[in-house]
C-alpha cells in the first residue's frame, strides 16, 4: 500500500493472514522517520505521513518489520508516539516563530535535535540539510492549516505566525 511521507513514493507491504507489516522507513522503532522537504515545496509530506499512519492504524498488525532497527510488536502504540512527536514538533516551531519571521535554516537552528553536538554550528552539513528539510516539512504543514504564513523576500522564503482572525 502507498504510504507517502518519508518519501513521496514510499510503500509498505501488509500480509493480513499473518498480520505482518513490512514498513520500510514509514514506521521505525526508536527514531522517527525523516519527513523532509528537499528541493520542492509542492507536497505536504508531513500531512501525507500522518495520513499514511492513520491508514496503517486501521489494519490488524501483530508485528512490524521496519527497514532497519528493531522489530515493533505494538504498532498502534508506535503510531501514537510518532503522531505525538510531530504534534510536539509543530508546537515547537510555532513557539520559535513567536519571536518573529525566520527562514527554514534559522528555524531548524533553534529546534531541539537528538544529536550529540553542543551547538547547531557543530552539526555536520548533511545533518543540517536533514534538519532544514524537516523544519520545512513542519512549516509547510503549519502553513497548510493556516497557523503559519510564508512570504518571499529577496528570493528567500520567510515564515511567521499567521495573523489570528479578529
Amino acid at each position: 500500500m502507498e504510504t507517502p511521507g518519508h518519501t513521496t513514493g514510499h510503500m509498505c507491504l501488509y500480509e493480513p493472514s499473518q498480520k505482518i507489516l513490512f514498513s520500510g522507513d514509514h514506521i521505525l522503532t526508536d527514531i522517527t522517520p525523516n519527513i523532509s522537504l528537499g528541493m520542492t515545496y509542492d507536497h505536504n509530506l508531513l500531512y501525507e505521513f500522518i495520513s499514511s499512519l492513520d491508514k496503517i492504524n486501521n489494519l490488524d498488525v501483530a508485528l512490524v518489520l521496519p527497514g532497519h532497527r528493531k522489530l515493533i510488536k505494538d504498532c498502534k502504540a508506535r503510531i501514537e508516539e510518532l503522531k505525538n512527536h510531530h504534534q510536539t514538533r509543530a508546537g515547537e516551531v510555532l513557539s520559535i516563530l513567536k519571536n518573529g519571521s525566520l527562514d527554514a535554516y534559522h528555524t531548524a537552528s533553534q529546534m531541539t535535535w537528538d544529536m550529540t553536538y553542543d551547538s547547531w554550528d557543530l552539526f555536520p552539513v548533511t545533518q543540517k540539510w536533514f534538519a532544514c528539510g524537516e523544519a520545512l516539512a513542519h512549516l509547510k504543514y503549519l502553513e497548510e492549516v493556516k497557523m503559519v504564513r510564508k512570504e518571499e523576500k529577496e528570493n528567500k522564503y520567510y515564515f511567521s505566525l499567521a495573523a489570528k482572525d479578529s
